[in-house]
Parts: C-alpha cells; sequence; structure tokens
C-alpha cells in the first residue's frame, strides 16, 4: 500500500503509529504573568550534544484556543522538559486535555512543582529527570488550523535523581521511562537487549 499524504485520510494516524516508541517531553512552562502551564508533547527528542539541544513540536492552535506551551515559551524563551516515567503517566495523561489558560495542571494532576536554578517555570517533583531549557529558535510548519511550531532548546541545567545515575551513565530499570505509541496506546521499557555497535577495521 502506498499512502499519499495530501490524500490519505488520517495519515496522521499512521504516522504516529509507525514511528514508536516515542518518548514525552512534559514541558512546564510560566507566561510573562506568571501563570504556570505543564504539558505533554510526543514529538519530542534530542538532537545535538554540543550544545545539548533537544527539540519538540506543538500545533499553535487547538480550535480557537491558542496552545499555552507555546505562547509562554515565545514570551519568555525558556521552558523545563520533565521525563514522563511509569510512575507518573497517569499523571501527565490527566494534564493532556485542553483547560482554559487559568487552569493549574499540575494541581489537577496532583504534581508537585518545585524551583528551578536558571528558569523561572517550576519543575515537577516527582519525575527524575528534569531540563531547563533556553529557547534557540521556533521554527513555523504548516499554515492555518494545521500551523506547527517547532521548539528547539538548549539544556542549561539538568537535574537528574541520584539512585538513576552513575557516572554518566543511566540505569533505565530504575529511570522506568514510558514510551508513546497511537492514539491511547503507550508503552514501558522493561524489555530491552544491549547490541553493541560495530567498529570497522580495514585489516580484517
Amino acid at each position: 500500500m502506498k499512502l499519499e499524504p495530501s490524500t490519505f485520510d488520517n495519515f496522521y494516524r499512521v504516522l504516529t503509529g509507525v514511528i514508536v516508541p516515542r518518548p514525552i517531553a512534559f514541558v512546564s512552562t510560566m507566561s510573562s504573568d506568571g501563570v504556570v502551564n505543564l504539558a505533554p508533547y510526543s514529538f519530542f527528542n534530542a538532537v545535538a550534544s554540543d550544545p545539548p539541544t533537544i527539540v519538540f513540536s506543538s500545533t499553535r492552535h487547538t480550535g480557537v484556543k491558542r496552545k499555552d506551551t507555546l505562547a509562554n515559551i515565545e514570551e519568555t524563551g525558556e521552558f523545563i522538559v520533565n521525563v514522563v516515567v511509569d510512575d507518573i503517566a497517569e499523571a501527565m495523561n490527566i494534564t493532556a486535555a485542553e483547560y482554559p489558560e487559568e487552569v493549574n495542571e499540575f494541581d489537577l494532576a496532583g504534581l508537585t512543582p518545585v524551583s528551578a536554578d536558571l528558569v523561572k517555570c517550576p519543575r515537577v517533583q516527582e519525575s527524575p529527570v528534569n531540563m531547563e531549557c533556553r529557547l534557540n529558535q521556533i521554527i513555523s510548519l504548516g499554515s492555518g488550523e494545521h500551523q506547527h511550531g517547532l521548539v528547539i532548546g538548549e539544556v542549561i541545567m539538568m537535574h537528574v535523581r541520584d539512585d538513576i545515575i552513575d557516572g554518566h551513565r543511566i540505569n533505565h530499570a530504575l529511570l522506568k521511562p514510558t514510551g508513546r505509541l497511537a492514539g491511547s496506546m503507550y508503552c514501558r521499557t522493561s524489555d530491552v537487549y544491549e547490541m553493541p555497535r560495530p567498529i570497522y577495521n580495514p585489516e580484517t
């Protein structure tokens, strides 16, 4: 089967069904007026190590309402990505609805906001990893009601829970990151295996 995005209905569902599993950026922001927002995004990844750079994508509007996360980042130039793990997956899902701007998603989900070091928006205490980020740029994608903002940010501080890190190694069995599949489906990453990268040797 060949699927052309412009003619295949709900191509989005196929796209998100084959690019799996996806990590989830649990993004906390604060407006210039001090209103806090917390929302999950599964179009998310790391794209560079020096400087450490991450990206996530957000729609610009949902119906007539603007996306608070994107608007807050445009206003303040900063945000925090909190890593979603199994212990807070249900709380993360609660924040995925489109709430009015004045609603505090931390309170709704029963999560604890704690101060960051270098940015004004709060971290999620229950998340074992928080990445404080400074905005690099936002690239506009699409048009009209399908417009998105690709947020590119530099990680300027990372908070990692002591028990999951040893030197520069993360213990994924203790981290327990949650993966996003398609629709309402998620996955755990408890079934892992090792595959060392090959090294080319022209003499063999």
